[in-house]
């Protein structure tokens, strides 16, 4: 298989990222052990991009550089990095894995019919030791990434503890598609294509410093609490629970959106400048 071929090694304290996530359950390659880490980082390690927004790149996705961020320094990151950090964690444990990437078509108006943009998005493909299914897995997409693995089956429609996917085909690519009320949405097209570290690399410090990039230039912040999507852009959250409506709040101020991105998504936003004024010229972006 590619993902043997191209096993990262590395020294992960898996002890460590354990209990981040605080899971002190089994740690073996099978799939019932694959869903709960998903769950449990994705309700532990929030999705946010406070370093783009304070200018600060994002070109070290080594493992020591995202363990001392995303597990020692209590922050989050985006997909390059959750994906990233969750990738060594799989290979710890002994899982094989394959890094992909992207192109996002997620609310674009012209879904999988719009220009082409760049590979901006990491996702993975997971296999369990001994067993042919891969796995598409994803804790990096933000607001409406996967809540659970689902099998890499194009055309089969898979139930997660939030919305159903399904994995479809666009030409040449697959595109992963999520169902919100009668409406199948695109989120992204891909290759399965395994990529090296310095696609990942480009692509990351792409997202991360272009003048144009939404990361750059707006707050984003994302996390299941509950069971529920709790989502943040600049003073606006949404939270999309299973079976409800969804419920909208306005904050008045960058205090007010500091204090749930501390108190709420659990970030340590100490050491990286003065984030209330960035989050002051942000709000309404």
């Amino acid at each position: 298989m590619v993902a043997e071929a191209l096993r990262v090694e590395s020294t992960v304290d898996v002890g460590d990222y354990l209990a981040r996530i605080g899971w002190a359950g089994p740690v073996a390659p099978t799939l019932d052990v694959l869903r709960a880490l998903v769950s449990a980082h994705l309700t532990h390690i929030a999705f946010e991009n406070l370093d783009p927004l304070m200018g600060i790149p994002v070109g070290d996705l080594s493992v020591e550089a995202l363990f001392a961020k995303m597990v020692h320094r209590s922050r989050g990151g985006y997909c390059f990095e959750q994906n990233g950090l969750f990738r060594y964690v799989l290979e710890s444990v002994g899982f094989f894995v394959d890094a992909l990437t992207a192109r996002v078509v997620w609310m674009n108006p012209d879904g999988v019919d719009a220009t082409p943009g760049p590979l901006t998005h990491q996702l993975l493909a997971v296999r369990i030791p001994g067993v042919a299914q891969r796995y598409l897995v994803d804790v990096g997409f933000g607001g409406q990434t996967l809540t659970a693995p689902i099998e890499f089956t194009p055309g089969l429609v898979q139930q997660t503890p939030n919305e159903p996917y399904r994995i479809g085909v666009h030409g040449g690519d697959f595109v992963l598609e999520t169902l919100i009320g009668d409406t199948w949405r695109p989120l992204y097209l891909f290759a399965d294509e395994p990529r090296p570290p310095i696609d990942l690399q480009v692509g990351s410090w792409y997202v991360s410093t272009h003048p144009e990039s939404t990361f750059v230039v707006g707050l984003s912040a994302s996390k299941i609490v509950d069971g529920a999507r709790w989502n943040l852009r600049g003073r606006n959250l949404a939270v999309h629970s299973v079976g409800a409506p969804t419920e909208h709040v306005r904050y008045a101020n960058a205090s007010q959106v500091l204090e749930v991105l501390m108190n709420t998504f659990g970030l340590d936003v100490g050491g990286i400048g003065d984030v209330h004024d960035r989050i002051t010229e942000v709000l309404d972006a």
